[in-house]
């Protein structure tokens, strides 16, 4: 399965990011059988935990 992301440059340049990164990461931890857990607090940020099984 090869998977495809494409960003668009002028929302990345103004808002500084692309928004691509936790759908890439939610995508290999699927084909990993991995796990990911979020933590927010506001006005402090987020703490974004991933789990990966041990074969």
């Amino acid at each position: 399965m090869r998977l495809s992301y494409l960003a668009d440059k002028a929302r990345s340049r103004t808002i500084g990011g692309t928004g691509l990164g936790l759908a890439i990461v939610r995508r290999i931890l699927d084909r990993h059988l991995g796990t990911m857990t979020i933590e927010s607090t506001v006005n402090k940020g987020s703490t974004f935990t991933i789990y990966l099984p041990i074969r």
